[in-house]
């Protein structure tokens, strides 16, 4: 199976897991998923978030970097329009380069106003700031001359991956993510999004494109009982969701989470996925082939051993059944 990955945002809430472990934690759980041959681990980056979300991903991918050989290391989201594109194009070359050419990433130009007001970036307008960034950004990678306004800079040192690693385009802009990334990741399932996505890539000389697809449960959580299992990571997981979903509430179809009132709202939704290893198998079997399997056993500063138990069974069970034949009529 080779459509799975490992996703840490570091939220560490008051209620949770020291920041700390939490961290050291992260680290661990990526080298183990490395070892049972995930393909992928996913870091995200917010800024200015109570619970610490990861503020830094390129710092805690190069200690990704340092203790493994082969994962690939994705930083999405990166929200490139808080930065400047030559700067955070280093900090890329740099990680690329460490990770011997291991980086991938999905940019977005941000939904979250109060980050735009931290690093005084304007918020209204931010689509066309967000897509002259992208313009600079992207060359800059392949180490040639690329120029932002007033400067034109040669980046070095060049990203290991030629011409350049891997950029994906997040966000509710098809036609802009066929003309300036490599694939795209809409926001939120719609059709309509993958549609004028793929007219545009066709217009452009392209093909189809290469879309992504946000379906399928927000992260998948196996346990032996999913009862227990929601009582333990309930609170951090309604953290989580609703987290997401105020800063989705203010600027809407900018993301799929939605608020709950209460854990028992929250598993009803459907939303997160808590699955013996047999429906974990019998789900994996049911994705889009666009989509991903996402582990989370972090989240929202859950106790590391609750997820270390999830991820154990993931890998003891889940894994060798996918990898056998699926059972005949």
């Amino acid at each position: 199976m080779d459509n799975w990955l490992v996703h840490h945002d570091l939220r560490a809430p008051g209620f949770g897991t020291p920041r700390v472990r939490l961290y050291a934690e992260a680290l661990a759980m990526t080298a183990w998923a490395e070892s049972r041959g995930c393909p992928r681990v996913v870091l995200s980056e917010h800024h200015g978030v109570a619970d610490g979300y990861l503020p830094s991903p390129f710092v805690f991918g190069a200690a990704v970097a340092a203790r493994t050989s082969t994962i690939r290391i994705m930083v999405s989201a990166l929200v490139l329009t808080l930065h400047d594109p030559f700067s955070i194009a280093e900090d890329v070359a740099v990680l690329d380069t460490l990770s011997d050419g291991r980086v991938e990433l999905t940019v977005v130009p941000g939904y979250v106003a109060e980050e735009f007001a931290m690093f005084g970036v304007p918020f209204d307008g931010r689509g066309a700031l967000f897509e002259e960034k992208l313009e600079a950004f992207t060359t800059a990678l392949t180490g040639g001359p690329a120029t932002y306004r007033d400067r034109t800079v040669t980046v070095t040192p060049p990203p290991v991956q030629r011409p350049r690693p891997f950029v994906i385009v997040g966000g509710g802009a098809p036609r802009r993510a066929a003309r300036l990334g490599d694939a795209y990741l809409p926001a939120v399932p719609d059709e309509a999004l993958a549609e004028a996505y793929v007219a545009e890539c066709r217009r452009l000389g392209k093909g189809d494109g290469i879309l992504l697809w946000p379906t399928g449960p927000m992260w998948v959580f196996v346990t032996d009982d999913p009862d227990r299992a929601w009582a333990e990571l309930g609170p951090h997981a309604l953290h989580e969701a609703n987290g997401y979903g105020r800063w989705a509430a203010a600027v809407p179809g900018s993301s799929p989470f939605r608020p709950a009132e209460s854990v028992e709202e929250l598993r009803a939704s459907g939303r997160y996925a808590v699955v013996t290893p047999e429906e974990c198998v019998a789900l994996v079997r049911t994705l889009d082939p666009r989509s991903a399997l996402q582990l989370k056993p972090l989240v929202g500063g859950l106790d590391p051993d609750v997820g270390w138990r999830s991820l154990e069974l993931f890998a003891d069970r889940v894994l060798p059944a996918l990898d056998a034949p699926p059972p005949g009529p």
